[in-house]
């Protein structure tokens, strides 16, 4: 998946680069709306658009109407801008989603994937005879539904929102402790991939020695 960012922040730009490219998106990257605009103008394929509203060339909300919505591309507003007309505008005029600064990276990729997901068309992902409906997080083998613990559906959520990528050990160790405040090791891991899997019954979830795990696209469902 390709993202375009649009900051003129500097140190927020190196960090988004970093945290998106881990997570196994390509990243290019431009501080001003001339710039962006010929990128998008002449090449500008790209999967989705993070774009700043306040540039030193322009707005991006003129950005986002007179050119990355006329090319179809989904996009999240990225702003210091917390008035709720800043965040109406920019949803009427079609982003997909409005984040204030200062936000998490974890609240920024998660919107990232959602939004990615949603744009397949797709509310339910199929890989064998499991599914996983992404609006309601629930999922189902052979149309029946199976009970996971919170932590367990979200750590099932993070790989099926990173089809065929690698979410690794260390980015699972890090949302874990995040989402419990419990101290977690390797073995924590291993133990909650084990549950998993058993509850699943279905070998949907490949290991990627020594790096992390995956699950592979097989088809989505409208």
């Amino acid at each position: 998946m390709n993202i375009l960012l649009i900051e003129d922040n500097l140190e927020i730009s190196r960090g988004l680069e970093y945290s998106l490219k881990m997570n196994n998106y390509n990243v290019q990257i431009f501080s001003n709306i001339n710039d962006a605009k010929r990128f998008l103008e002449h090449q500008g394929k790209c999967d989705l658009v993070l774009l700043d509203v306040t540039l030193p060339d322009g707005n991006g909300f003129d950005l986002y109407k007179n050119t990355i919505k006329k090319l179809q591309i989904p996009t999240i507003f990225l702003t210091a801008k917390d008035g709720e007309d800043d965040i109406v505008k920019g949803l009427n005029i079609g982003a997909e989603d409005y984040i204030t600064k200062p936000f998490s990276t974890k609240e920024l990729l998660a919107r990232v994937n959602k939004v990615l997901a949603r744009n397949k068309n797709a509310n339910i992902i199929k890989i064998k005879n499991i599914k996983y409906d992404v609006e309601k997080m629930e999922v189902y083998r052979n149309d029946k539904k199976i009970k996971f613990t919170p932590i367990e559906i979200k750590i099932l959520n993070l790989l099926f929102m990173n089809i065929n990528s690698v979410v690794t050990r260390v980015t699972l160790l890090d949302y874990i402790y995040e989402w419990t405040g419990n101290d977690v090791d390797n073995h924590t891991i291993t133990v909650y991939m084990r549950r998993i899997r058993d509850k699943l019954y279905t070998d949907i979830i490949k290991t990627v020695k020594g790096v992390g795990y995956r699950i592979d696209e097989e088809q989505w469902i409208l």
